[in-house]
């Protein structure tokens, strides 16, 4: 046969493919709504290996890559959950005409926030410097009346402090809650809203605005005195398969510390040490190993990301120093076992390192 025909041949293929794939999330749905009517729960760990298992099998019969069977079952199964998860948050939404207040909403997160109590029922409002004054659109929060049932402060943490202690002397009686990426700077206008008797809790979510599953995602939530006022918020996410997590809130920037603040440095540190390299990214790209693969692709995203909320997380954590300080040893560490050509010392430091991410689980 003609390239031409075989060409056609694999277009009618494609076409079949995604019919099928329609068919399937067809009934991906009303398996949805079977869950939901019968109470079960959206994921089931059991049965997304029975698919897996099952496609693989399949895949050796067949003589295909059984990896990139398991690889494209894998992005449909995601696929399925996320429409499933979506589907329950509607269908479970409690907004029922309840009302929340953005502040910051026109910002990534806080964007995110909108269209997740939109999709709820909620009638949901936005005060944010750039947004164009109107109904149910507030330029300065402040113009707001403030008797929303749920207001969410969303901006950056130097200006959220200053809104949540200007809150606490305007006491709304509705549900109040941050989602700041540090809470330690925000300890003062928590605790004024706490003090002042408002239904004040903090939250912070360990998952980026182009979320739509929230499967295999944790959602911290930080009491700071009025633990009514967390249940309320966890309650928010209960259609949601998101993993919710409690915290103390000094605890919470301790952690935090190593778990935003090293890993943006170590990757900050790779990206500044390419670039002064005077070596051409091209180039290197071009030569480029699965482990420069993989470090390139979660350096690149963070050197795109905002510089102002990463600055804000290293500078206003007053346990950041400690991790940066323990990244400068570490690469001194690396350094003087290869100038010293010390192999024993240097498998030593690898051996203790896989160790200790062993303990993992």
């Amino acid at each position: 046969m003609s390239l031409e025909i075989l060409r056609e041949q694999l277009s009618a293929l494609d076409v079949e493919l995604i019919s099928v794939i329609a068919q399937r999330q067809r009934v991906v749905a009303e398996i949805g709504r079977d869950k939901q009517i019968s109470g079960q729960g959206t994921r089931d760990y059991q049965r997304e290996k029975v698919v897996l298992s099952l496609a693989r099998e399949q895949a050796e019969e067949q003589g295909i890559d059984p990896n990139v069977a398991e690889d494209v079952m894998s992005l449909l199964i995601r696929s399925s959950l996320t429409r499933q998860e979506r589907d329950r948050v509607v269908a479970e939404g409690k907004g029922d005409g309840r009302t929340v207040l953005v502040i910051g909403g026109l910002g990534k997160m806080g964007g995110w926030f909108v269209d997740f109590f939109r999709s709820q029922g909620f009638v949901t409002d936005i005060a944010d410097r750039r947004v164009e004054s109107g109904p149910g659109r507030f330029v300065d929060w402040a113009d707001a009346p403030l008797d929303y049932d749920i207001i969410v402060v969303a901006t950056p943490l130097a200006i959220s402090a200053q809104i949540l202690s200007a809150l606490a002397e305007r006491k709304p009686a509705g549900l109040i809650f941050d989602i700041g990426s540090l809470k330690t700077p925000l300890r003062a206008g928590l605790k004024a809203l706490s003090d002042a008797g408002c239904q004040v809790t903090s939250l912070h979510p360990m998952y980026g605005p182009d979320a739509k599953l929230l499967s295999g995602r944790h959602l911290i939530f930080v009491d700071v005195g009025v633990p009514e006022a967390t249940a309320a918020a966890k309650a928010l996410f209960a259609a949601t398969m998101v993993e919710q997590l409690d915290m103390a809130l000094d605890n919470h920037d301790r952690l935090i510390a190593y778990v935003l603040g090293l890993s943006h440095a170590l990757n900050l540190a790779f990206v500044t040490a390419l670039a002064e390299s005077g070596e051409a990214a091209p180039q290197l790209a071009k030569l480029s190993s699965t482990t420069f693969d993989a470090q390139l692709l979660v350096s690149s995203a963070v050197a795109r990301d905002n510089p102002h909320l990463y600055f804000e997380i290293q500078k206003l954590n007053e346990y950041g120093l400690q991790p940066l300080e323990a990244l400068c040893q570490a690469a001194e560490h690396i350094r003087r076992l290869v100038v010293a050509g010390d192999e024993a010392g240097f498998v030593d430091m690898m051996e203790k390192g896989h160790s200790y991410l062993a303990t993992r689980a």
